[in-house]
């Protein structure tokens, strides 16, 4: 098995809440804060809601000064970091700082920047463009920030892999972990994608659920009558570190990450394959390096985008991984509820397994009214469900065929 990882700390900003608690107690009691959108005026767009953070001010963590020359998507990462850090009671003098890691993943960094700079540009000229438009809208920046604000100095790097970009940080973690080259990686991911152009593009793709008249209800994988994917923001980030690290710092796990498999369809630039081969092979994948059995995973954390396709390839792989199991594995997509947060979705999806395994309680899928046909498993319809937790899946799907699975455990479950 080599080097056991475990997580020692987590942070999270998402539609539900401003922390990590805030966040899980949303989710087990269903909500949805899905509106019409409050960032900028939607109107002329066929899609004109989504889930936003609301109540989030960057300058009650931070100065004005760092706050103006950060991105959206970073404040997310930065102040998530900061919550993670503390349960974990990181203090990076008593560590060798060359040995800390910072990964996070980001689909589309700093979009809003970006967008906001074309229209200074069109309007005023090319004199008036922000000479911090380039570090803000790249999607390094937000590693970069962290690595900055913590004073780790190891590897630092943004992992792009559209909407599995923070499954695979969390992963590249534990590989980093299990190789030796670092005592502690802070990983997961950030986005912040509300803007025009974002919404305009995704909804050019036909991807967003365009359910302008009900949004709260719109967000409903595995529902017969999904129409597409509900744009999400925030972040969230995870401690990563050995059991070495951990008993030296004298500090105690809230789980184990057991496993890491990605595979790629090469398929279609957005479609996920028919066949669902590639991603079941994932699944497999992550629960043989887990040294676990099909009969051994009690939830799956579903990618469960609330596309049409999305919903009824992901059951087909979970059918083809686990057999006659899948019937019997409680499924959900907290999506459902947060969104979709694109590349910051597997990590905010992370911290929701962890939180299953370590308080016994799997989330469930709101708006689940009438299950698709081809949809047939226990996807945890609205009511949280109370049990014992061991071991949890999660799955992270992007763009471009990327499968991304996570195995987490609970600190007692070999």
């Amino acid at each position: 098995m080599g080097t056991r990882v475990f997580i020692t700390g987590m942070g999270a900003v998402s539609p539900l809440g401003l922390d990590v608690a805030s966040t899980w107690a949303g989710m087990l009691r269903g909500v949805s804060v899905t509106d019409t959108i409050q960032a900028f005026d939607p109107t002329g767009l066929e899609t004109r809601f989504a889930v936003e953070v609301k109540g989030f001010n960057p300058l009650d963590y931070l100065d004005k000064k760092e706050t103006r020359r950060m991105d959206r998507f970073a404040h997310f990462a930065v102040v998530a970091c900061k919550e993670a850090i503390a349960q974990a009671r990181l203090d990076m003098n008593t560590v060798d700082p060359f040995r800390v890691a910072v990964l996070i993943g980001s689909g589309v960094g700093g979009i809003i920047t970006l967008s906001q700079q074309f229209q200074v540009l069109k309007e005023k000229g090319a004199r008036w463009v922000s000479p911090f438009l380039m570090p803000m809208m790249l999607a390094d920046m937000a590693s970069a920030q962290i690595s900055m604000m913590t004073g780790a100095l190891g590897p630092n790097f943004c992992l792009v892999s559209s909407c599995s970009s923070s499954a695979d940080a969390l992963g590249q973690g534990w590989e980093m972990l299990r190789r030796g080259e670092i005592d502690i990686a802070l990983a997961g991911g950030a986005e912040a994608p509300i803007c025009p152009i974002a919404i305009a593009g995704f909804d050019s793709l036909r991807a967003l659920s365009r359910n302008n008249d009900d949004p709260v209800h719109a967000s409903r994988p595995f529902d017969a009558h999904r129409d597409g994917f509900v744009m999400g923001e925030g972040g969230a980030i995870l401690v990563l570190e050995t059991a070495e690290s951990m008993k030296k710092r004298g500090v105690e796990p809230l789980a184990e990450l057991l496993s890491y498999a990605a595979t790629s369809d090469a398929h279609h630039v957005t479609e996920p394959c028919l066949d669902g081969r590639s991603a079941a092979h994932a699944m497999r994948l992550a629960v043989q390096r887990a040294g676990l059995q099909p009969e051994d995973v009690d939830y799956i954390n579903a990618h469960g985008t609330s596309t049409p396709l999305n919903d009824r390839i992901e059951t087909l792989a979970i059918k083809q991984a686990f057999g006659e199991e899948a019937y019997r594995i409680p499924i959900s997509s907290t999506k459902s509820m947060t969104g979709h947060l694109l590349g910051a979705g597997g990590a905010l999806e992370a911290v929701a397994c962890v939180m299953a395994v370590k308080e016994g309680v799997i989330p469930p899928t709101i708006n689940l009214q009438e299950p698709d046909p081809a949809c047939d498993l226990d996807y945890t319809p609205y009511i949280a469900k109370r049990g014992q937790v061991r071991t949890a899946l999660s799955n992270s799907f992007g763009f471009g065929g990327h499968n991304s699975v996570l195995a987490f455990g609970a600190v007692n479950h070999r």
